[in-house]
Protein backbone atom coordinates (compact mmCIF):
# COMPACT_ATOMS: atom_id res chain seq x y z
CA UNK A 1 0.00 0.00 0.00
CA UNK A 2 1.21 3.48 -1.04
CA UNK A 3 -0.24 6.13 1.42
CA UNK A 4 -2.05 9.09 -0.22
CA UNK A 5 -2.16 6.60 -3.67
CA UNK A 6 -5.83 7.66 -3.51
CA UNK A 7 -7.03 9.83 -6.27
CA UNK A 8 -7.34 13.26 -4.92
CA UNK A 9 -8.97 16.70 -5.94
CA UNK A 10 -6.55 18.21 -8.63
CA UNK A 11 -8.18 20.39 -11.30
CA UNK A 12 -7.05 18.40 -14.16
CA UNK A 13 -8.51 15.97 -16.10
CA UNK A 14 -6.97 12.25 -17.17
CA UNK A 15 -8.56 9.20 -19.06
CA UNK A 16 -5.46 7.98 -20.06
CA UNK A 17 -3.16 5.01 -18.22
CA UNK A 18 0.05 6.12 -18.14
CA UNK A 19 3.34 4.59 -18.22
CA UNK A 20 4.84 6.77 -15.47
CA UNK A 21 3.31 8.40 -11.61
CA UNK A 22 3.89 11.67 -13.00
CA UNK A 23 1.18 11.63 -14.76
CA UNK A 24 -0.68 9.48 -13.14
CA UNK A 25 -2.81 12.72 -13.09
CA UNK A 26 -5.71 12.80 -10.11
CA UNK A 27 -8.76 14.21 -11.09
CA UNK A 28 -12.01 15.22 -10.06
CA UNK A 29 -13.76 13.62 -12.84
CA UNK A 30 -11.64 10.73 -13.35
CA UNK A 31 -15.03 8.77 -13.30
CA UNK A 32 -16.61 10.22 -16.12
CA UNK A 33 -18.73 8.18 -18.27
CA UNK A 34 -17.04 9.67 -21.43
CA UNK A 35 -13.85 7.06 -21.01
CA UNK A 36 -14.28 4.38 -22.88
CA UNK A 37 -13.94 0.29 -21.76
CA UNK A 38 -10.84 -1.07 -22.59
CA UNK A 39 -9.67 -5.21 -21.78
CA UNK A 40 -6.42 -6.28 -21.14
CA UNK A 41 -6.35 -8.12 -25.06
CA UNK A 42 -7.07 -4.99 -27.00
CA UNK A 43 -6.06 -2.14 -24.48
CA UNK A 44 -5.81 1.48 -25.99
CA UNK A 45 -5.33 4.13 -24.30
CA UNK A 46 -7.97 6.97 -25.04
CA UNK A 47 -5.60 10.48 -25.29
CA UNK A 48 -7.18 13.38 -25.86
CA UNK A 49 -4.87 14.85 -28.87
CA UNK A 50 -4.95 18.98 -27.89
CA UNK A 51 -5.41 20.47 -24.71
CA UNK A 52 -8.62 21.40 -24.06
CA UNK A 53 -8.00 24.94 -22.54
CA UNK A 54 -9.22 28.12 -24.19
CA UNK A 55 -7.27 30.98 -24.20
CA UNK A 56 -9.28 34.15 -25.28
CA UNK A 57 -7.18 36.44 -27.54
CA UNK A 58 -6.73 39.90 -26.31
CA UNK A 59 -4.58 42.76 -27.60
CA UNK A 60 -1.37 43.42 -25.69
CA UNK A 61 -1.34 46.64 -23.17
CA UNK A 62 1.07 47.48 -20.62
CA UNK A 63 -1.48 46.90 -18.20
CA UNK A 64 -1.85 43.34 -19.32
CA UNK A 65 2.06 42.87 -19.78
CA UNK A 66 1.79 44.11 -15.59
CA UNK A 67 -0.72 41.97 -14.56
CA UNK A 68 0.66 38.58 -16.19
CA UNK A 69 3.85 39.54 -14.04
CA UNK A 70 2.20 39.38 -11.09
CA UNK A 71 0.01 36.69 -11.49
CA UNK A 72 0.92 33.97 -8.86
CA UNK A 73 1.26 29.96 -9.94
CA UNK A 74 -2.32 29.21 -9.00
CA UNK A 75 -3.65 32.17 -11.31
CA UNK A 76 -1.29 29.97 -14.33
CA UNK A 77 -3.79 26.14 -13.64
CA UNK A 78 -6.00 25.14 -16.41
CA UNK A 79 -8.99 22.60 -16.43
CA UNK A 80 -6.72 20.54 -18.90
CA UNK A 81 -7.24 17.21 -20.11
CA UNK A 82 -4.17 14.95 -20.42
CA UNK A 83 -2.85 15.06 -23.64
CA UNK A 84 0.70 15.45 -25.26
CA UNK A 85 0.57 18.56 -25.04
CA UNK A 86 -0.02 18.23 -21.03
CA UNK A 87 2.38 15.68 -20.02
CA UNK A 88 4.80 16.29 -17.59
CA UNK A 89 6.56 12.60 -18.98
CA UNK A 90 7.77 13.00 -22.74
CA UNK A 91 7.16 9.36 -22.58
CA UNK A 92 3.38 9.39 -21.95
CA UNK A 93 3.60 12.40 -24.49
CA UNK A 94 6.23 13.26 -27.67
CA UNK A 95 6.87 9.61 -27.71
CA UNK A 96 4.04 7.57 -26.54
CA UNK A 97 3.46 6.38 -30.16
CA UNK A 98 6.74 4.31 -29.37
CA UNK A 99 6.71 2.93 -25.80
CA UNK A 100 2.75 2.37 -25.50
CA UNK A 101 2.90 -1.18 -26.05
CA UNK A 102 4.31 -1.38 -22.47
CA UNK A 103 1.22 0.08 -21.25
CA UNK A 104 -0.88 -2.75 -20.84
CA UNK A 105 1.78 -4.23 -18.31
CA UNK A 106 3.62 -1.35 -16.85
CA UNK A 107 0.93 1.47 -16.41
CA UNK A 108 -1.00 1.56 -13.37
CA UNK A 109 -4.31 0.02 -15.18
CA UNK A 110 -1.65 -2.73 -15.22
CA UNK A 111 -0.89 -3.06 -12.18
CA UNK A 112 -4.58 -3.31 -10.62
CA UNK A 113 -5.09 -6.10 -13.56
CA UNK A 114 -2.32 -8.17 -12.20
CA UNK A 115 -3.34 -7.40 -8.37
CA UNK A 116 -7.08 -8.60 -9.41
CA UNK A 117 -5.40 -11.90 -11.28
CA UNK A 118 -3.81 -13.11 -8.16
CA UNK A 119 -6.58 -11.86 -6.15
CA UNK A 120 -8.89 -14.57 -7.74
CA UNK A 121 -6.18 -16.99 -8.09
CA UNK A 122 -5.89 -16.81 -4.81
CA UNK A 123 -9.17 -17.55 -4.35
CA UNK A 124 -9.37 -20.93 -6.82
CA UNK A 125 -6.71 -22.28 -5.23
CA UNK A 126 -8.49 -22.08 -2.04
CA UNK A 127 -11.32 -24.19 -3.21
CA UNK A 128 -8.95 -26.97 -4.09
CA UNK A 129 -7.35 -27.28 -0.85
CA UNK A 130 -9.56 -30.17 1.41
CA UNK A 131 -8.55 -29.34 4.42
CA UNK A 132 -10.61 -25.74 3.87
CA UNK A 133 -13.93 -26.92 3.27
CA UNK A 134 -15.19 -23.68 4.21
CA UNK A 135 -14.28 -22.70 0.33
CA UNK A 136 -15.54 -26.24 -1.45
CA UNK A 137 -14.57 -26.52 -4.46
CA UNK A 138 -16.31 -24.10 -7.08
CA UNK A 139 -18.43 -25.22 -10.21
CA UNK A 140 -17.53 -24.96 -13.72
CA UNK A 141 -19.90 -21.80 -13.92
CA UNK A 142 -18.25 -20.01 -10.65
CA UNK A 143 -14.43 -20.77 -11.65
CA UNK A 144 -15.83 -19.37 -15.76
CA UNK A 145 -17.22 -15.81 -13.80
CA UNK A 146 -14.20 -15.79 -11.67
CA UNK A 147 -11.53 -15.81 -14.60
CA UNK A 148 -13.90 -13.74 -16.80
CA UNK A 149 -13.48 -10.67 -13.81
CA UNK A 150 -9.94 -11.13 -14.40
CA UNK A 151 -9.42 -12.04 -18.27
CA UNK A 152 -11.93 -9.40 -19.35
CA UNK A 153 -11.25 -6.49 -16.94
CA UNK A 154 -11.64 -3.19 -18.21
CA UNK A 155 -10.73 0.45 -18.02
CA UNK A 156 -14.04 0.86 -16.40
CA UNK A 157 -13.41 -1.40 -13.80
CA UNK A 158 -9.81 -0.38 -13.10
CA UNK A 159 -11.87 3.02 -13.03
CA UNK A 160 -14.16 1.55 -10.04
CA UNK A 161 -11.32 0.14 -8.40
CA UNK A 162 -9.85 4.13 -8.26
CA UNK A 163 -13.20 5.29 -7.20
CA UNK A 164 -13.15 2.64 -4.16
CA UNK A 165 -9.93 3.91 -3.62
CA UNK A 166 -10.67 7.33 -2.77
CA UNK A 167 -12.71 5.83 -0.22
CA UNK A 168 -10.00 3.36 1.67
CA UNK A 169 -6.88 5.34 0.68
CA UNK A 170 -5.35 1.72 0.17
CA UNK A 171 -4.86 0.61 -3.16
CA UNK A 172 -4.98 -3.30 -2.57
CA UNK A 173 -7.69 -3.33 -0.22
CA UNK A 174 -9.82 -1.43 -3.23
CA UNK A 175 -9.40 -4.07 -5.24
CA UNK A 176 -10.50 -6.64 -2.84
CA UNK A 177 -13.75 -4.74 -2.45
CA UNK A 178 -14.38 -4.48 -5.80
CA UNK A 179 -14.02 -8.18 -6.03
CA UNK A 180 -16.61 -8.71 -3.26
CA UNK A 181 -19.00 -6.20 -4.98
CA UNK A 182 -18.74 -7.79 -8.27
CA UNK A 183 -19.14 -11.25 -6.76
CA UNK A 184 -22.24 -10.96 -3.92
CA UNK A 185 -24.84 -11.17 -6.24
CA UNK A 186 -23.72 -14.76 -7.82
CA UNK A 187 -25.05 -17.90 -5.50
CA UNK A 188 -22.15 -19.56 -5.20
CA UNK A 189 -18.69 -16.88 -4.53
CA UNK A 190 -21.51 -14.56 -2.51
CA UNK A 191 -20.86 -17.22 0.30
CA UNK A 192 -17.17 -17.11 0.62
CA UNK A 193 -16.51 -13.34 -0.19
CA UNK A 194 -14.20 -12.88 3.66
CA UNK A 195 -12.34 -15.63 1.71
CA UNK A 196 -10.66 -12.75 -1.12
CA UNK A 197 -7.82 -11.63 0.23
CA UNK A 198 -7.15 -14.50 3.09
CA UNK A 199 -4.22 -14.22 5.46
CA UNK A 200 -3.22 -12.22 2.71
CA UNK A 201 -0.68 -9.20 2.91
CA UNK A 202 -0.86 -6.57 0.23
CA UNK A 203 2.72 -7.53 -0.22
CA UNK A 204 1.40 -10.98 -0.78
CA UNK A 205 -0.73 -9.50 -3.98
CA UNK A 206 1.42 -6.61 -5.09
CA UNK A 207 4.92 -8.76 -5.44
CA UNK A 208 3.17 -11.68 -7.55
CA UNK A 209 1.36 -8.24 -9.45
CA UNK A 210 4.68 -6.32 -9.93
CA UNK A 211 6.68 -10.04 -11.23
CA UNK A 212 3.96 -10.57 -13.76
CA UNK A 213 3.91 -7.22 -14.73
CA UNK A 214 7.74 -7.02 -15.15
CA UNK A 215 7.39 -10.92 -16.77
CA UNK A 216 4.91 -10.17 -19.30
CA UNK A 217 6.41 -6.24 -20.14
CA UNK A 218 10.32 -7.84 -20.31
CA UNK A 219 8.61 -11.47 -22.92
CA UNK A 220 5.80 -9.41 -24.95
CA UNK A 221 7.89 -6.04 -25.32
CA UNK A 222 10.87 -5.42 -24.41
CA UNK A 223 13.07 -8.92 -25.69
CA UNK A 224 11.57 -9.04 -28.79
CA UNK A 225 12.86 -5.55 -29.98
CA UNK A 226 16.39 -6.08 -28.28
CA UNK A 227 16.01 -9.19 -30.60
CA UNK A 228 15.70 -6.57 -33.48
CA UNK A 229 18.23 -4.49 -32.66
CA UNK A 230 20.70 -7.60 -32.37
CA UNK A 231 19.48 -8.94 -35.71
CA UNK A 232 19.81 -5.52 -37.83
CA UNK A 233 23.10 -5.29 -36.47
CA UNK A 234 24.29 -9.04 -37.01
CA UNK A 235 22.53 -8.31 -40.53
CA UNK A 236 25.63 -4.89 -40.85
CA UNK A 237 28.01 -7.62 -39.94
CA UNK A 238 27.05 -10.01 -42.32
CA UNK A 239 26.44 -7.72 -44.84
CA UNK A 240 29.85 -5.42 -44.70
CA UNK A 241 32.39 -8.63 -43.25
CA UNK A 242 34.45 -7.70 -46.38
CA UNK A 243 34.45 -4.35 -46.52
CA UNK A 244 38.17 -2.81 -44.94
CA UNK A 245 38.39 -0.42 -42.45
CA UNK A 246 41.04 1.54 -41.06
CA UNK A 247 40.56 1.13 -37.00
CA UNK A 248 41.52 3.67 -34.46
CA UNK A 249 42.89 3.33 -31.08
CA UNK A 250 43.29 6.46 -29.27
CA UNK A 251 42.05 7.97 -32.02
CA UNK A 252 45.05 7.34 -34.03
CA UNK A 253 45.21 5.08 -37.34
CA UNK A 254 45.47 1.75 -36.50
CA UNK A 255 45.56 -2.19 -38.07
CA UNK A 256 43.15 -2.51 -40.65
CA UNK A 257 39.69 -3.86 -39.72
CA UNK A 258 36.32 -5.00 -41.53
CA UNK A 259 33.57 -2.52 -40.84
CA UNK A 260 31.65 -6.21 -40.68
CA UNK A 261 33.78 -7.57 -38.06
CA UNK A 262 33.38 -4.26 -35.88
CA UNK A 263 29.49 -4.49 -35.85
CA UNK A 264 29.95 -7.81 -35.15
CA UNK A 265 31.47 -7.04 -31.77
CA UNK A 266 28.36 -5.03 -30.80
CA UNK A 267 25.72 -7.97 -32.34
CA UNK A 268 27.71 -10.58 -29.99
CA UNK A 269 27.85 -8.09 -26.85
CA UNK A 270 24.32 -7.37 -26.79
CA UNK A 271 23.43 -11.17 -27.31
CA UNK A 272 25.24 -12.20 -24.28
CA UNK A 273 23.76 -9.48 -22.00
CA UNK A 274 20.42 -9.98 -23.84
CA UNK A 275 20.90 -14.00 -22.47
CA UNK A 276 21.72 -13.05 -19.14
CA UNK A 277 18.96 -11.25 -19.30
CA UNK A 278 16.53 -13.94 -20.14
CA UNK A 279 18.15 -16.38 -17.89
CA UNK A 280 17.23 -14.02 -14.60
CA UNK A 281 14.75 -16.09 -12.53
CA UNK A 282 11.39 -13.75 -11.74
CA UNK A 283 10.79 -14.49 -8.06
CA UNK A 284 7.92 -14.26 -5.83
CA UNK A 285 6.69 -14.78 -2.28
CA UNK A 286 3.60 -15.70 -0.66
CA UNK A 287 3.94 -15.84 3.01
CA UNK A 288 1.57 -13.87 4.75
CA UNK A 289 2.65 -10.96 6.79
CA UNK A 290 5.98 -11.41 7.94
CA UNK A 291 6.92 -14.64 5.49
CA UNK A 292 5.94 -17.03 8.42
CA UNK A 293 2.56 -17.85 7.75
CA UNK A 294 1.55 -16.99 11.14
CA UNK A 295 -2.17 -16.22 10.44
CA UNK A 296 -2.91 -19.21 8.10
CA UNK A 297 -1.08 -21.69 10.88
CA UNK A 298 -3.29 -19.99 13.38
CA UNK A 299 -6.74 -20.64 11.23
CA UNK A 300 -5.77 -24.19 9.36
CA UNK A 301 -3.13 -25.54 11.25
CA UNK A 302 -3.00 -28.78 9.38
CA UNK A 303 -2.56 -27.25 5.61
CA UNK A 304 0.69 -27.41 4.61
CA UNK A 305 1.17 -23.46 3.91
CA UNK A 306 4.45 -23.84 2.96
CA UNK A 307 3.96 -25.95 0.37
CA UNK A 308 0.58 -24.37 -0.55
CA UNK A 309 2.48 -20.93 -1.36
CA UNK A 310 5.01 -22.47 -3.37
CA UNK A 311 2.32 -24.41 -5.68
CA UNK A 312 0.01 -21.02 -6.20
CA UNK A 313 3.39 -19.06 -6.80
CA UNK A 314 4.67 -21.26 -9.72
CA UNK A 315 1.16 -22.03 -10.97
CA UNK A 316 1.47 -18.56 -11.79
CA UNK A 317 5.12 -18.80 -13.87
CA UNK A 318 6.92 -17.40 -11.02
CA UNK A 319 9.94 -19.07 -9.46
CA UNK A 320 9.24 -19.12 -5.44
CA UNK A 321 11.40 -17.53 -2.93
CA UNK A 322 10.77 -19.55 0.51
CA UNK A 323 12.66 -16.78 2.69
CA UNK A 324 11.22 -13.60 2.86
CA UNK A 325 9.86 -10.75 5.21
CA UNK A 326 7.03 -8.88 4.58
CA UNK A 327 8.30 -8.25 1.17
CA UNK A 328 9.73 -10.42 -1.52
CA UNK A 329 13.39 -8.74 -1.32
CA UNK A 330 13.86 -7.67 -4.77
CA UNK A 331 17.42 -9.21 -5.35
CA UNK A 332 15.95 -10.62 -8.86
CA UNK A 333 15.08 -6.86 -9.94
CA UNK A 334 18.37 -5.70 -9.23
CA UNK A 335 20.17 -8.10 -11.04
CA UNK A 336 17.17 -7.75 -13.94
CA UNK A 337 17.78 -4.30 -13.70
CA UNK A 338 21.17 -4.31 -14.13
CA UNK A 339 21.36 -6.50 -17.10
CA UNK A 340 19.02 -3.95 -18.63
CA UNK A 341 21.74 -1.37 -17.70
CA UNK A 342 24.64 -3.32 -19.07
CA UNK A 343 22.91 -4.12 -22.20
CA UNK A 344 21.77 -0.34 -22.60
CA UNK A 345 25.57 0.44 -22.03
CA UNK A 346 26.93 -1.63 -24.66
CA UNK A 347 24.43 0.04 -27.35
CA UNK A 348 25.49 3.61 -26.33
CA UNK A 349 29.14 2.41 -27.24
CA UNK A 350 27.44 1.58 -30.59
CA UNK A 351 25.44 4.58 -30.87
CA UNK A 352 28.51 6.48 -30.17
CA UNK A 353 30.81 4.78 -32.43
CA UNK A 354 28.57 5.12 -35.56
CA UNK A 355 28.04 9.02 -34.99
CA UNK A 356 32.04 8.91 -35.28
CA UNK A 357 31.67 6.73 -38.48
CA UNK A 358 29.36 9.42 -39.41
CA UNK A 359 31.15 11.90 -38.73
CA UNK A 360 34.33 10.48 -40.62
CA UNK A 361 32.09 9.54 -43.40
CA UNK A 362 32.17 6.27 -43.47
CA UNK A 363 28.47 6.66 -43.37
CA UNK A 364 25.87 8.21 -45.26
CA UNK A 365 22.51 8.32 -43.86
CA UNK A 366 19.54 8.37 -46.31
CA UNK A 367 17.44 11.88 -46.49
CA UNK A 368 13.61 11.84 -45.98
CA UNK A 369 11.75 14.41 -47.89
CA UNK A 370 10.48 17.43 -45.75
CA UNK A 371 12.96 16.73 -42.84
CA UNK A 372 15.35 19.52 -41.51
CA UNK A 373 18.66 18.64 -40.37
CA UNK A 374 18.72 22.07 -38.74
CA UNK A 375 16.92 25.24 -38.65
CA UNK A 376 19.97 27.85 -39.72
CA UNK A 377 22.31 25.27 -42.17
CA UNK A 378 19.93 23.33 -45.21
CA UNK A 379 22.76 20.72 -45.86
CA UNK A 380 22.62 19.39 -42.60
CA UNK A 381 21.46 15.58 -41.99
CA UNK A 382 22.66 15.06 -38.41
CA UNK A 383 22.93 11.39 -36.78
CA UNK A 384 19.52 12.07 -34.41
CA UNK A 385 18.54 8.75 -34.31
CA UNK A 386 21.67 7.49 -32.76
CA UNK A 387 21.74 10.46 -30.28
CA UNK A 388 18.20 10.12 -29.04
CA UNK A 389 19.13 6.67 -28.47
CA UNK A 390 22.10 7.14 -26.61
CA UNK A 391 20.05 10.05 -24.28
CA UNK A 392 17.38 7.60 -23.52
CA UNK A 393 19.80 4.82 -22.19
CA UNK A 394 21.55 7.48 -20.33
CA UNK A 395 17.80 8.36 -18.57
CA UNK A 396 16.59 4.93 -18.31
CA UNK A 397 19.90 3.72 -16.66
CA UNK A 398 19.46 6.36 -14.15
CA UNK A 399 16.44 5.65 -12.56
CA UNK A 400 17.20 1.52 -13.30
CA UNK A 401 20.12 1.92 -11.55
CA UNK A 402 18.03 3.23 -8.20
CA UNK A 403 15.60 0.78 -8.47
CA UNK A 404 18.27 -1.74 -8.80
CA UNK A 405 20.71 -0.18 -5.87
CA UNK A 406 17.28 1.15 -3.62
CA UNK A 407 14.85 -1.89 -4.01
CA UNK A 408 17.30 -4.65 -2.13
CA UNK A 409 17.22 -2.10 1.19
CA UNK A 410 14.28 -2.24 3.64
CA UNK A 411 14.25 -1.76 6.83
CA UNK A 412 13.72 -5.05 9.30
CA UNK A 413 10.38 -6.95 7.67
CA UNK A 414 9.66 -3.79 5.58
CA UNK A 415 9.19 -0.31 4.91
CA UNK A 416 7.19 1.71 2.76
CA UNK A 417 10.64 3.00 0.23
CA UNK A 418 9.67 0.46 -2.09
CA UNK A 419 6.32 1.25 -3.14
CA UNK A 420 6.48 4.37 -4.27
CA UNK A 421 10.06 3.55 -6.53
CA UNK A 422 8.24 0.42 -8.13
CA UNK A 423 5.82 2.21 -9.73
CA UNK A 424 8.66 3.71 -11.80
CA UNK A 425 9.68 0.72 -13.47
CA UNK A 426 7.96 1.80 -16.40
CA UNK A 427 10.14 4.66 -16.95
CA UNK A 428 13.07 2.75 -17.37
CA UNK A 429 11.75 0.33 -19.07
CA UNK A 430 9.64 2.99 -21.14
CA UNK A 431 13.07 4.83 -22.27
CA UNK A 432 15.20 1.89 -22.85
CA UNK A 433 12.27 0.65 -25.24
CA UNK A 434 12.98 3.79 -26.82
CA UNK A 435 16.77 3.96 -26.84
CA UNK A 436 16.44 0.13 -28.92
CA UNK A 437 13.59 1.72 -31.24
CA UNK A 438 15.68 4.95 -32.35
CA UNK A 439 19.01 3.00 -32.93
CA UNK A 440 16.83 0.79 -35.10
CA UNK A 441 15.32 3.93 -36.54
CA UNK A 442 19.07 5.21 -37.19
CA UNK A 443 20.51 2.05 -38.63
CA UNK A 444 17.54 1.34 -41.19
CA UNK A 445 19.36 5.12 -42.79
CA UNK A 446 22.35 4.24 -43.01
CA UNK A 447 24.45 3.82 -46.07
CA UNK A 448 27.69 2.74 -46.44
CA UNK A 449 30.07 4.91 -47.95
CA UNK A 450 33.14 2.76 -49.89
CA UNK A 451 34.71 5.52 -51.18
CA UNK A 452 35.55 7.31 -47.62
CA UNK A 453 36.55 3.78 -46.54
CA UNK A 454 39.10 3.29 -49.26
CA UNK A 455 40.21 7.08 -49.16
CA UNK A 456 40.64 6.07 -45.17
CA UNK A 457 43.06 3.33 -45.99
CA UNK A 458 44.62 4.89 -48.69
CA UNK A 459 46.60 7.21 -46.69
CA UNK A 460 47.58 4.91 -43.88
CA UNK A 461 50.40 2.98 -45.15
CA UNK A 462 51.71 3.55 -41.31
CA UNK A 463 49.94 0.62 -40.02
CA UNK A 464 51.98 -1.85 -41.95
CA UNK A 465 54.75 -1.24 -39.89
CA UNK A 466 53.26 -3.17 -37.76
CA UNK A 467 53.17 -6.66 -39.71
CA UNK A 468 56.56 -5.55 -41.34
CA UNK A 469 58.45 -5.63 -37.68
CA UNK A 470 56.82 -8.84 -36.62
CA UNK A 471 57.97 -10.60 -39.53
CA UNK A 472 61.48 -9.24 -39.32
CA UNK A 473 61.41 -10.62 -35.32
CA UNK A 474 60.68 -13.77 -36.79
CA UNK A 475 63.75 -14.29 -38.78
CA UNK A 476 65.57 -12.66 -36.44
CA UNK A 477 66.52 -9.61 -37.60
CA UNK A 478 68.23 -6.79 -34.56
CA UNK A 479 65.91 -4.26 -33.36
CA UNK A 480 63.10 -4.32 -36.22
CA UNK A 481 60.65 -2.56 -34.32
CA UNK A 482 62.95 0.36 -33.15
CA UNK A 483 63.53 0.41 -37.31
CA UNK A 484 60.11 0.68 -37.77
CA UNK A 485 59.40 3.78 -35.59
CA UNK A 486 62.43 5.83 -36.92
CA UNK A 487 60.56 5.06 -40.45
CA UNK A 488 57.04 5.71 -39.42
CA UNK A 489 56.41 7.66 -36.11
CA UNK A 490 55.82 11.18 -36.78
CA UNK A 491 56.40 10.84 -40.55
CA UNK A 492 54.45 10.66 -43.45
CA UNK A 493 54.57 6.91 -44.33
CA UNK A 494 53.17 6.40 -48.66
CA UNK A 495 53.51 3.31 -50.64
CA UNK A 496 56.85 3.90 -52.22
CA UNK A 497 58.79 4.07 -48.96
CA UNK A 498 56.94 0.95 -47.64
CA UNK A 499 58.44 -0.73 -50.37
CA UNK A 500 61.84 0.68 -50.20
CA UNK A 501 61.86 -0.73 -46.74
CA UNK A 502 61.19 -3.91 -47.32
CA UNK A 503 63.34 -4.31 -50.30
CA UNK A 504 66.17 -3.34 -48.15
CA UNK A 505 65.62 -5.94 -45.62
CA UNK A 506 67.66 -9.58 -45.25
CA UNK A 507 64.42 -11.68 -44.92
CA UNK A 508 64.38 -14.45 -47.32
CA UNK A 509 62.31 -14.26 -50.58
CA UNK A 510 59.24 -15.69 -50.05
CA UNK A 511 58.85 -13.76 -46.64
CA UNK A 512 59.62 -10.38 -48.61
CA UNK A 513 57.09 -11.17 -51.94
CA UNK A 514 54.49 -11.83 -48.80
CA UNK A 515 55.34 -8.33 -47.07
CA UNK A 516 55.20 -6.29 -50.66
CA UNK A 517 51.69 -8.08 -51.39
CA UNK A 518 50.33 -6.75 -48.06
CA UNK A 519 47.92 -3.06 -48.07
CA UNK A 520 45.88 -1.23 -45.82
CA UNK A 521 43.02 -2.94 -47.62
CA UNK A 522 44.33 -6.29 -47.27
CA UNK A 523 46.01 -6.01 -44.44
CA UNK A 524 42.76 -7.46 -41.94
CA UNK A 525 43.89 -10.62 -40.66
CA UNK A 526 40.67 -13.25 -39.76
CA UNK A 527 38.18 -10.16 -39.52
CA UNK A 528 36.30 -11.29 -42.30
CA UNK A 529 35.69 -14.89 -41.06
CA UNK A 530 34.77 -13.07 -37.62
CA UNK A 531 32.38 -11.15 -38.86
CA UNK A 532 30.45 -14.15 -41.64
CA UNK A 533 30.39 -16.67 -38.06
CA UNK A 534 28.64 -14.59 -36.00
CA UNK A 535 25.00 -15.91 -37.50
CA UNK A 536 25.54 -19.14 -35.81
CA UNK A 537 27.22 -17.64 -32.47
CA UNK A 538 24.23 -15.41 -31.92
CA UNK A 539 21.21 -17.60 -33.25
CA UNK A 540 22.63 -19.69 -29.98
CA UNK A 541 21.98 -16.50 -28.02
CA UNK A 542 18.68 -14.87 -28.35
CA UNK A 543 14.92 -15.71 -28.56
CA UNK A 544 14.52 -17.12 -24.81
CA UNK A 545 12.05 -15.63 -22.62
CA UNK A 546 12.90 -14.54 -18.72
CA UNK A 547 11.93 -17.79 -16.10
Amino acid sequence: MELGAGVGGLNVKSTTPCLTPSTHIKARNLYSSRVRACSYASFRAHRSPICKASIKENSISAESVSKVNTMSAADYSMDVELSSLTALCPLDGRYWGKVKDLAPFMSEFGLIKFRVLVEIKWLLKLSQIPEIPEVPRFSAEAETYLQNLSDQFSMDDALEVKKIERVTNHDVKAVEYFLKQRCQSHPEISKVLEFFHFACTSEDINNLAHALMLKEALNKVILPVMDKLITAICNMATANASIPMLSRTHGQPASPTTLGKEMAIFAYRLSRERKELSQTEILGKFAGAVGNYNAHLVAYPDVNWPQIAEEFVTSLGICFNPYVTQIEPHDYMARLFNSIIQFNNILVDFDRDVWGYISLGHFKQITKAGEIGSSTMPHKVNPIDFENSEGNCGIANGGLSHLSTKLPISRWQRDLTDSTVLRNMGVGLGHSLLAYKSALQGIAKLQVNEASLIADLDHSWEVLAEPIQTVMRRYGVPEPYEKLKELTRGRAVTRESIREFIERLDIPVEAKSQLLTLTPHTYVGAAVELAKNLDTITSLVNGANVL
